[in-house]
């Protein structure tokens, strides 16, 4: 029996493929241009070959998904059975994909409700399962919508990154473009703030901006007060990334798993290798 109300996502929320699956979540694909070649994340392009192209300088920009693509994947919806679509993207700050998606909703055979989560990674993951548990209960596409809404209201996401160099090219660092002059001399920690890449704090090494990332989760995770999913992010550097959500583990009560998976090429593209990203979010 089809579901009621689909889910559509982008490419960009890195959602295991088994979780995809059992929730029967869509992505649209994102964009990476490398040199010459458009290729479409997750099938064309994998982050390991995008972090080998930044460490050897080739020009690599990202686009957003067309409205064509949109209108196909909300066909291919309504052809399933759907009576209605939610869709949601990673934050309109970042990118224009919730453009594309709206301009496409306006033509869709069935409602269509677009949301701009404001997040990214798996803090859009996260939204995108709360919307597909909500669906799976028989709520409307209204209700299903404001399921992602309030989960993207309890999750936060904090980043290190080796570098502001990739941010700064691609144009995606807000409040941080003051640390522009001196990024050298420090390591920056970032965080995702009303849909927007903000400085969180400066810290003069890199073995202390990851204590302080590890530190910064596990007080949020505690002042939620209740259950939080975590996910730790990454981009060449898996060591880092396990010894940290091993870390995590052992330092939020109650957390059962965390989600540790490498970025896809859009994220990356902008972060350059060596990320490492923490998202903590409130069930």
């Amino acid at each position: 029996m089809s579901r009621h109300v689909a889910i559509v996502t982008d490419s960009t929320a890195y959602l295991p493929p088994q979780t995809m699956e059992r929730h029967a979540i869509s992505a649209v694909p994102l964009t990476v241009v490398l040199g010459d070649q458009a290729l479409e994340e997750g099938t064309e392009i994998s982050a390991r070959s995008l972090a080998l192209a930044l460490q050897k300088r080739r020009p690599v920009t990202t686009s957003r998904p067309s409205p064509e693509t949109f209108a196909a994947a909300y066909r291919k919806a309504a052809e399933g059975g759907a009576t209605a679509v939610v869709s949601l993207h990673l934050s309109a700050e970042f990118s224009g994909t919730y453009d594309a998606a709206v301009l496409a909703a306006r033509t869709a055979d069935v409602p269509v409700r677009v949301v701009d989560t404001g997040m990214v990674a798996m803090a859009l993951g996260f939204c995108a399962l709360s919307a597909a548990e909500a669906a799976e209960a028989g709520a409307a596409m209204d209700e299903v919508a404001a399921a992602a809404e309030k989960r993207a209201a309890g999750t936060s996401a904090y980043f290190y990154v080796d570098t502001l160099e990739y941010l700064r090219r691609g144009g995606r660092i807000g409040a941080a473009q003051a640390l522009l002059g001196s990024a050298l001399a420090v390591k920056p920690l970032l965080e995702l703030d009303g849909g927007r890449i903000e400085l969180r704090e400066k810290v003069r090494t890199s073995s202390r901006a990851i204590a302080r990332l590890e530190e910064i989760a596990a007080e949020r995770a505690a002042a939620a007060g209740g259950d939080v999913d975590v996910a730790v992010h990454h981009l060449a550097a898996p060591e880092r990334a396990a010894a940290l959500a091993d870390r995590l583990h052992g330092r939020v009560p109650g957390l059962t798993e965390v989600n540790v998976s490498e970025v896809g090429a859009v994220i990356g593209a902008h972060t350059g290798p060596g990320l490492l990203g923490v998202v903590v979010s409130a069930r």
